[in-house]
């Protein structure tokens, strides 16, 4: 049976941040090996993905030549701030940080495309060499090989952030984004080697305009496939999201979920490249019949998970509202988008873009709140909660001067209105007797019609 966390206790202490100083940080960092150091992580894994980066780059423009390599690269590059976009303004209800997002482009454009590259062009030619059927090796090669491959490339960036960066990792959402940021940039530098390879063979045969080879490959993968890579790669995201929300006792879910969801990525790819087996409109078909409506499903299974998850803020932050770390209006306040929206304006006519940043901050560490007291709720606390509890009131205290009175006014402005009766008879101090204000200034909010922080 799941133990519920520990009621939050009332804030107490300087509010200079002191009391939530980790005194034993800075004793463990001096006696922690070399290799536990962030700077030799961040280091090392920087120069792999440089390698591997210079690496690609090398056998890409081999492949296209220097003038096809900068022309796909000129096309491959249109879709991919849009992809960006898209997944950034799915994960606006606990956005990642962005180094997170950064290394999952880069790993996916440079780390997973050179496994590919290398990886399918071995198997394809040992296939080749061993059934003597250099067309029957493609087939299989672009079939059974590349989806094995790639898909397991791709997640592989997914694997290294749900390990060592698990507290950036907490549900669906952030599997859907950090899966589809790394499948657009291995589809990137795909798109490049496609794009490129075709305008050499457009110079070879002077195909030109519409009727190039060019213009089909552009219209294929850039203007109707580009979330092809991504869509495949979101079902292993989704995978680790349902073993990120699994609680510790259920091991079996926290494997079987992410290595479901990779089969299903697989299978889906090799779908997708075998559609030209199907006939001559079995591309289309496949598109139509399968990708467009599964676009369509996970799409609606995104958004309504980030709603459930604004609910979530809602249900669990009202704690921390009586305990004093927040003010009545901020469950529902940080609950809503819109109002969110509605107080990062009103900090930065106040106060200016760093007040705006701060709200911005301040949000991000309270739906991280909610989230942390929602899954140890549903499992065991442990020592954990509360070390990551503490630091993330640490954060919201030291933002409450700022925060509080931007969440305030769009609490204010965002609530619902609240139906209220005259009683028939007088009442000193409240509707008769001229009026008078209540006794204390919260109550005037709470009489306002447009105030009710928790009425849903």
């Amino acid at each position: 049976m799941a133990t519920s966390p520990p009621h939050p206790s009332y804030p107490v202490g300087p509010t200079d941040g002191a009391p939530f100083a980790d005194s034993g940080t800075a004793g463990s960092s001096r006696h922690a090996h070399w290799w536990h150091r962030a700077w030799v992580r961040y280091g090392a894994l920087s120069t792999l993905l440089a390698i591997s980066g210079l690496v690609i780059l090398a056998l890409v423009r081999e492949e296209t030549g220097t003038e096809g390599f900068l022309v796909g690269l000129g096309l491959a590059v249109l879709p991919v701030p849009l992809l960006i976009a898209a997944f950034r303004w799915l994960d606006r209800v606990e956005p990642g940080p962005w180094r997170n997002l950064i290394f999952c482009f880069a790993w996916g454009a440079c780390a997973a495309a050179l496994i590919a590259i290398v990886a399918n062009s071995f198997a394809t030619r040992w296939i080749a060499t061993a059934t003597a059927d250099p067309s029957g090796a493609d087939t299989l090669g672009a079939t059974v090989i590349a989806p094995v491959v790639e898909e397991s490339a791709k997640a592989a960036a997914v694997l290294l952030v749900f390990l060592f960066r698990r507290r950036d990792f907490t549900g669906i959402v952030d599997g859907v984004v950090i899966a589809g940021v790394t499948a657009t940039g291995f589809a990137f530098t795909e798109n490049i080697l496609y794009l490129g390879t075709a305008f050499g063979t457009d110079q070879l045969t002077g195909g030109s305009g519409i009727a190039s080879v060019t213009a089909a490959t552009f219209f294929v993968r850039i203007i109707m496939s580009p979330f092809a890579h991504p869509l495949f790669t979101v079902l292993t995201g989704i995978g680790f999201g349902i073993a990120a929300l699994s609680t510790d006792r259920r091991p079996l879910r926290r494997v079987a979920f992410p290595l479901g969801g990779l089969l299903l990525a697989m299978g889906m790819h090799a779908m997708w490249n075998g559609s030209s087996a199907f006939g001559e409109y079995g591309f289309f078909a496949v598109y139509a019949a399968f990708m467009v409506p599964i676009f369509g499903l996970l799409t609606w299974l995104v958004i309504w998970t980030r709603q459930r998850e604004l609910k979530t803020v809602r249900a669990e932050l009202p704690a921390y509202a009586v305990a004093g770390w927040l003010t009545p209006a901020e469950p529902y306040a940080l609950g809503s988008m819109r109002a969110r929206r509605i107080a990062r304006q009103y900090a930065r006519r106040h106060a200016g873009r760093a007040a705006a940043r701060e709200v911005a901050r301040y949000e991000a560490y309270a739906t991280s709140l909610a989230f942390l007291r929602h899954r140890a709720r549903r499992g065991s606390p442990g020592a954990a909660f509360a070390v990551r509890e503490r630091e993330l009131l640490g954060e919201l205290w030291r933002r409450r001067e700022v925060a509080r009175p931007a969440l305030d006014h769009a609490g204010r402005i965002t609530a619902p209105p609240v139906p209220v009766t005259v009683p028939p008879w007088p009442v000193y101090g409240w509707y008769g007797y001229g009026h008078q204000p209540a006794p204390y200034p919260a109550y005037n909010a709470y009489r306002s019609a447009a105030y009710n922080p928790y009425r849903s």
